[in-house]
């Protein structure tokens, strides 16, 4: 059956109107902003005059004179219970009683709202308006505490499937180590009683008992005397003590290792340094244990010469001109009868010794007519070169004081092959004057060093003690 046109009318305005029925209605004016239809453009008198005969302005009068927002407690509480710790999360009793709790909470002013049985009523908008920014910011704190809650939840159980997984793999470790260490113990267990049976029977022959005691003790010795092996030849006490059994092979090994110290020595030493120590060889031969301040010279390195050939004068030069000068060295020549100082250079050669003065040869001491060379015991630099009288330009025995006494008797006695012929006495030494005189030089110690002649007539040369190694 075909539907009329006026009945299909009907129908929808029926269900337009449930539909209107069912909402609740809001009023919306639109005023007009300009008469040309420009976006952005507006006409105040046009707006004013709008707004003036829509009767806007009564109306809001209205609206301000009464409650102007008003909504049932279930929804304000619903939307508002986050702001009020006794609502939040959730309201155990009557709405009504919990939207009051809120409102309490916000600071409402009784003048401010009413409570009516289902709804709320507010008066001022600003109220609202504050209400609903302390939601604002209340939202975003919740989420924060939301995520912040959830997050922790999250990492909470990660945190135990971890603790978990670790305790498994603890587990499980500390079982491998504990049956290591078992093993381990078990093992120790056997050693110690095989090393106390090698201790009680070292002394025996090897045997199976004591066969690894004795190889851990000649082990644990060559190990102990790899590290302490005296580092210089001279070095006798730190060789260590070896035990019963290795008594012969640690003396072998001593042997060898000094051995191996003396060419490891002799390989490092420079050809002046070797003409050094020879001639410092010979020095220890001849005043070693003899002289005081012998000790104290050890140290002192010689030298090729104390005095350059720029440094002799010329004539001299000239005059031994056919003889090749090897040592030069400053001294001082006490006269024979008055003992005054001079100073003067003393020259050697490869046949004679000549004692110099400036341009002027005082005397000359062929090595064939050098009898001797005395010196005292003590730590003075005196020293009497004896010469043979039988030619009559020699004027006797040279009484001398030299800085480098032992550098110039050193290198004298290698010229002249005389290291028999120098004496250390003690006491008084005697030595002749041209004419078959005769005189002595007195020695003895004193606080300070002095040179001066006696009343008996004698040389007198006072020397502090030294101190002796």
């Amino acid at each position: 059956m075909d539907i009329q046109v006026a009945t299909q009318f009907k129908n929808s305005l029926l269900e337009l109107t449930e539909i209107l029925m069912a909402k609740e209605a809001w009023y919306v004016r639109c005023l007009k902003s300009n008469d040309n239809k420009q976006s952005g453009k507006f006409d105040d008198v046009l707006v004013r005059h709008q707004v003036k005969y829509l009767g806007l302005i009564e109306h809001l009068r209205v609206r301000r004179a009464g409650f102007a927002y008003r909504r049932r407690y279930e929804e304000f509480l619903k939307r508002y219970k986050p702001l009020c710790p006794d609502t939040w999360p959730h309201w155990r009793g009557v709405p009504a009683d919990g939207v009051e709790t809120l409102v309490k909470h916000l600071g409402y002013q009784p003048d401010e709202y009413k409570m009516g049985r289902t709804k709320i009523f507010i008066r001022y908008a600003r109220t609202l308006f504050a209400t609903e920014d302390a939601f604002e910011i209340c939202k975003h704190e919740l989420a924060t505490r939301i995520q912040a809650k959830y997050k922790g939840y999250r990492a909470k159980g990660e945190f135990k499937k971890q603790k978990e997984a670790a305790t498994k793999i603890e587990t499980c470790w500390r079982g491998v180590q504990a049956r290591k260490e078992r093993e381990r113990r078990a093992w120790a267990v056997k050693v110690i009683k095989k090393f106390i049976k090698g201790y009680m029977t070292r002394g025996q022959a090897k045997t199976t008992d004591n066969s690894e005691y004795l190889a851990f003790v000649r082990q644990s010795y060559l190990n102990r005397l790899k590290d302490s092996l005296p580092k210089t030849v001279l070095d006798k006490t730190t060789w260590l003590t070896p035990p019963p059994v290795m008594k012969e092979t640690s003396e072998i090994l001593r042997q060898l290792h000094s051995r191996w110290l003396v060419r490891k020595y002799v390989r490092g030493i420079t050809p002046q340094k070797k003409a050094q120590m020879q001639m410092k060889a010979v020095t220890s031969a001849i005043f070693k244990g003899k002289k005081d301040s012998y000790p104290q010279s050890i140290a002192v390195p010689f030298q090729d010469t104390r005095i350059s050939e720029q440094d002799i004068n010329m004539r001299v030069l000239q005059t031994i001109r056919h003889e090749r000068i090897k040592y030069s060295v400053p001294v001082v020549k006490y006269d024979r009868n008055g003992f005054k100082p001079r100073p003067r250079q003393l020259i050697t050669t490869q046949s004679a010794v000549y004692l110099v003065e400036e341009a002027k040869i005082k005397q000359r001491a062929d090595y064939v007519s050098l009898k001797g060379v005395s010196v005292s015991n003590l730590g003075d630099t005196m020293m009497i070169l004896h010469v043979a009288n039988d030619d009559h330009k020699q004027k006797g025995d040279l009484v001398l004081q030299c800085d480098h006494l032992y550098e110039f008797l050193t290198k004298l006695s290698v010229l002249a092959n005389k290291q028999n012929a120098i004496k250390v006495l003690q006491g008084s030494i005697k030595f002749e004057i041209q004419g078959g005189k005769e005189n002595f030089v007195d020695f003895s110690t004193g606080q300070e060093p002095l040179v001066y002649k006696g009343k008996n007539g004698h040389l007198t040369v006072v020397t502090p003690r030294t101190r002796t190694r």
